[in-house]
């Protein structure tokens, strides 16, 4: 089989809380995918942010777990954890505006016609605006295989801006997705 525990084909959501193993969900999908199909039209999309909070890394990179390979498309952004690293809902905001000005930048970079579509984080671009996720969606749409991340969780508040929107945001990728694989 895959070594993952469900299909490389269509579109999958693998959520859940902080560290409950989501980036290397996806990056067991990515070496499967690899392994099977070989690098050709692969695109990887790592829009987490790393931060140490109490002796624990909170979100992460997909490096952490795989090196992808040279001759795969990869898009990366220094993206923010905006509820962690401010202390204000408004600098939240800003700092989720400033990850999504980032994201849009690598999407408007990405390659015409993939075949497989890897999104580590897939929210952190749409915690400022949840509306805008249909670009991603679209542009995963024209793949074979679509494997995207996103956290899922109150752990970092219910009540505020960013949360609010990122829920939206999961909320709609869950609903686009042939299956969501919960690892909560």
């Amino acid at each position: 089989m895959t070594g993952v525990e469900f299909p490389l084909s269509g579109s999958t959501l693998v959520t859940g809380p902080s560290n409950a193993g989501k980036t290397r969900t996806t990056a067991a999908a990515i070496d499967a995918w690899l392994d099977r199909e070989g690098t050709a039209g692969v695109v990887v999309l790592d829009f987490a942010p790393e931060l140490e909070r109490d002796g624990t890394v909170l979100g992460g990179r997909l490096d952490r777990f795989i090196t992808v390979p040279e001759t795969v498309w990869a898009g990366r952004i220094d993206a923010s954890a905006p509820r962690a690293e401010s202390g204000t809902d408004e600098q939240a905001v800003a700092l989720a505006q400033e990850n999504a000005r980032l994201a849009q930048r690598e999407m408007d970079r990405l390659p015409p016609n993939p075949r497989a579509v890897f999104v580590n984080d897939a929210t952190i671009p749409f915690q400022y605006d949840s509306v805008a996720v249909c670009r991603l969606t679209e542009y995963c749409d024209g793949a074979d295989v679509a494997v995207l991340n996103a956290f899922d969780s109150d752990e970092l508040g219910l009540d505020n801006p960013v949360s609010r929107t990122e829920r939206d945001a999961v909320d709609r990728l869950r609903a686009w997705a042939d299956r969501t694989v919960d690892l909560s």
